[in-house]
């Protein structure tokens, strides 16, 4: 099914379940690499009056070093029956296996960046604003386990979506 393009205020999209419960992706690169990583934390909603989503990636991942090289990166949405894949996305790294191939997910190449054909929902996002989170800050005082996240607020220059639920 092909994807189309929607305006960020028609969305219907309930970002605390999304991305709290079911998770989302984050994946950057172009097709000559690229990479993925699962996350369950990050938001939508509006920044500096544009549509904006925030992702945190901690400084380890191997998607970070896609994310901080490109100025474009994707965070897409699934459906329940990808949930073992996304669950591999999360604990295996690119760097070690070809975990994208593992789970028989397509590549979507799109606007100087990529997503996967299976999301129901792609978020392509243009970075606006990027900062390390020292451990001073609020979020890493009352989570020191996580280590450093790097925040990430991005403006959504583009939404698709396949189906509507």
């Amino acid at each position: 099914m092909a994807f189309r393009e929607i305006k960020p205020e028609e969305l219907n999209f309930n970002p605390f379940q999304r991305i709290g419960k079911q998770w989302m992706l984050i994946t950057a690169g172009t097709e000559e690499g690229y990479n993925t990583m699962t996350a369950s934390w990050g938001g939508a909603g509006v920044m500096w009056g544009k549509p904006a989503a925030t992702a945190y990636i901690r400084p380890q991942r191997y998607t970070k070093e896609f994310v901080d090289r490109e100025e474009t990166f994707t965070l897409s949405f699934y459906g329940e029956e990808y949930r073992k894949a996304l669950n591999l996305f999360g604990t295996v790294s690119g760097k070690d296996r070809d975990k994208i191939k593992e789970a028989g997910f397509t590549p979507y190449f799109t606007d100087g960046t990529v997503a996967f054909e299976e999301a129901e929902v792609i978020l392509v996002c243009r970075k606006m604003y990027a900062d390390e989170i020292s451990r001073k800050s609020s979020l890493i005082n009352r989570q020191k386990r996580n280590g450093i996240h790097r925040r990430i607020i991005t403006r959504c220059i583009l939404q698709r979506l396949k189906k509507f639920w």
